[in-house]
């Protein structure tokens, strides 16, 4: 009787597991966390990350997400703040909202009108000079 409701719930749990392989990740608004973190699908970052991250997915940066550190993914939304590095293989967003400094890396890169983007960009092969390297040689 116990077995079998022991059995059952191990089978959902499992099943609950494999379907959300292809969601969405979540670090919450408050939410701290240092070191090292592997994404296997998309992740989104409204709270605070202090170290690396490598995303296999789509990374979104909310407007309360903070990132300091180092990122790999396949495409990026930032609509918060971003600062160190960041290497895109497909297609950068940055929003109006966002707060981008360091050294970026990324196939395609799209930025809205007010965002602030400080970096150093290497993009499809082409280095792109930051704001401030460009005044100052001009």
């Amino acid at each position: 009787m116990f077995g079998n409701k022991k059995e059952s719930s191990n089978t959902s749990a499992s099943t609950s597991s494999n379907s959300s392989t292809g969601g969405t990740n979540s670090l919450v608004q408050g939410t701290t966390i240092e070191g090292v973190l592997n994404a296997g699908s998309d992740i989104r970052i409204d709270g605070h990350l202090n170290g690396k991250l490598i995303c296999t997915g789509r990374l979104i940066v909310g407007t309360t997400g903070v990132i300091d550190g180092e990122v790999e993914c396949q495409n990026a939304i930032i609509e918060g703040k971003f600062t160190g590095k960041l290497s895109v293989k497909e297609l950068l967003n940055i929003k109006e909202t966002a707060n981008v400094s360091g050294d970026i890396s990324t196939g395609k890169l799209l930025v809205q009108a007010g965002a602030m983007f400080n970096v150093n960009c290497d993009m499809g092969g082409q280095k792109i000079k930051s704001m401030k390297e460009a005044q100052r040689t001009a």
